[in-house]
């Protein structure tokens, strides 16, 4: 039986606990997260892949949840119970180790990551996004002169490593911010905490709502609030009773400048990368983010 999780009225304790009221309050960006760290000695890009429990321990641990005596821990015997991973994965950092071996969450999943190689084809927008060979990533991030303008540009890898980011684009959950087109797919690597918030609404239930529903400054998936000991709380729309995606996001009608730094950068890139292409459009600027195309003919 679907079900839906609603905000309530009041502030989750453990909101209270992280001191919700001091924290940097942040876009939530509709993609798949992504991580970086070295593999084979350089900076890799990481796609995430939750480790999931088999079809024997995911029955057995349903039967727990939905029984009544659910004051006990369920106990989960991670060698057994979980189907196989690839040989390069590794958990999430901020995952719970018991005896040596992660703990898993409270969905029964163990989160993680693998490194994306380049010919891989599952990861193939991932590796779009990225050039092994010039140790670059394609990264949309806030313009550092100007609050109001986004900038699209080629960033070190190295100038990454050891952050999550956000993959959004054509082919990522729908596309919500109407990036591209099939024939010409644009995907960018969004670091997570970007987009600070500037006209935040109160943390009361109806502010956040009519936030959401009439500031333009609203027209994002949900808000991420960065506590100051490390803490994340999230709120999405869907929380709300609200629609996600939306026709109009605020992202997407942002103005945009491409900034390549081909100057810093001696590279030759493939015809037919994302880099050789933003890199012919490099300096330009566009009225909304959603407004760039790629023309292969350019």
């Amino acid at each position: 039986m679907p079900f839906k999780v609603l905000a309530t009225e009041t502030i989750n304790y453990k909101a209270l606990d992280a001191d919700i009221y001091n924290a940097i309050p942040t876009e939530k960006v509709d993609g798949t997260c992504c991580y970086v760290t070295t593999y084979k000695g350089q900076p890799y890009l990481w796609a995430r892949l939750d480790r999931k429990p088999n079809k024997q321990a995911e029955k057995r641990f349903k039967r727990f949840l939905y029984s009544k005596e659910n004051s006990k821990e369920f106990i989960w015997n991670v060698e057994e119970d979980f189907k196989s991973i690839p040989e390069y994965w590794i958990p999430a950092k901020d995952i719970e180790q018991l005896n040596g071996n992660p703990v898993p969450d409270e969905n029964g999943h163990i989160p993680g990551w693998v490194p994306v190689e380049k010919n891989n084809k599952q990861y193939c927008w991932h590796s779009s996004v990225v050039s092994y060979e010039f140790e670059l990533a394609l990264v949309l991030n806030r313009h550092a002169d100007d609050p109001g303008l986004l900038e699209i540009s080629a960033v070190p890898l190295s100038d990454l490593l050891e952050q999550t980011l956000e993959l959004i684009g054509t082919n990522i959950n729908g596309n919500p911010y109407g990036l591209g087109s099939k024939k010409h797919p644009i995907h960018f690597l969004v670091p997570h905490g970007a987009f600070q918030i500037k006209n935040q609404p109160t943390l009361k239930h109806e502010d956040l709502l009519s936030w959401f529903e009439g500031c333009r400054e609203g027209k994002i998936e949900g808000i991420v609030w960065h506590c100051n000991d490390g803490c994340l709380i999230k709120v999405h729309r869907h929380h709300l009773g609200l629609r996600w995606p939306i026709p109009e996001t605020y992202m997407n009608s942002r103005p945009v400048v491409i900034n390549m730094n081909m100057n810093k950068f001696d590279c030759a890139f493939d015809s037919k990368s994302l880099f050789n292409h933003f890199s012919k459009l490099d300096n330009q600027k566009f009225g909304r983010l959603k407004d760039i195309k790629l023309d292969v003919g350019i």
